[in-house]
């Protein structure tokens, strides 16, 4: 059986340090043949121009997460699509792992996460979303969503809207097949919860997806979202 290929997709948008460590980190699965594509929203405060080295393609999208993940799937060259946040921070051997999973048969899924603050809080916060994912068979972008290709095609890649485009791309694959739920974590940063309270964040992270659930639209979900992670920043 031929070898799968990884194609990582990272959209961007006005990172600092992040990005930077964010590269670095995966140079090592650079470095075992996969591929990494940086998708930048137009970056203005921090422009990427001097990252092209750091990747083996840097494209320039229209700002949004979705839209920018699309474009990236859209040039890459492998099997499998593996979408991080600048964020995320991967485990070595975490490729091998999500390979396997997928060796059999096409298939998509996602990691359990780790919150990278210490408040005991955000350990119930990891465990309730890890136990919810596994429960519901919806993943969020935060555990690094991975999808073969043919399945990614299949429902038409990452949903054009401003908000909760994970949770719908989740929706969809999983009529198409469960996800598999790997259990060794990526740490993702806890500094939205720290930001605005993390009782608080919990709160309106759940109040949002249920909002979405009872049909609110993405767009209105995203005008109430981004006043309340400006004024906590």
């Amino acid at each position: 059986m031929q070898a799968l290929r990884l194609s990582i997709v990272m959209p961007c948008l006005n990172e600092g340090d992040a990005l930077l460590r964010s590269l670095q980190r995966l140079a090592p699965f650079r470095s075992a043949g996969h591929e990494l594509i940086l998708v930048d929203g137009g970056s203005e405060v921090l422009p990427v121009d001097h990252l092209r080295d750091s990747v083996d393609q840097l494209l320039i999208s229209p700002p949004g997460r979705a839209a920018q993940m699309n474009l990236g799937a859209s040039v890459a060259r492998g099997d499998i699509l593996w979408f991080l946040h600048v964020d995320t921070q991967i485990f070595a051997g975490a490729d091998l792992e999500l390979l396997d999973a997928l060796s059999e048969t096409p298939g998509w899924g996602r990691f359990d996460i780790r919150l990278s603050g210490d408040h005991p809080l955000l350990r119930v916060v990891e465990f309730a979303m890890n136990r919810r994912s596994r429960w519901s068979g919806i993943a969020t972008g935060d555990q690094g969503i991975f999808v073969h290709r043919r399945l990614f095609e299949s429902v038409g890649g990452f949903p054009d809207q401003a908000l909760m485009e994970d949770i719908e791309i989740s929706r969809r694959l999983k009529r198409l097949a469960r996800p598999h739920c790997l259990q060794t974590p990526l740490t993702t940063s806890s500094r939205r919860w720290e930001r605005g309270g993390i009782l608080s964040t919990i709160l309106l992270m759940w109040g949002l997806r249920l909002a979405y659930w009872l049909g609110v639209s993405p767009a209105r979900l995203a005008s109430l979202y981004r006043p309340c992670t400006t004024a906590s920043s």
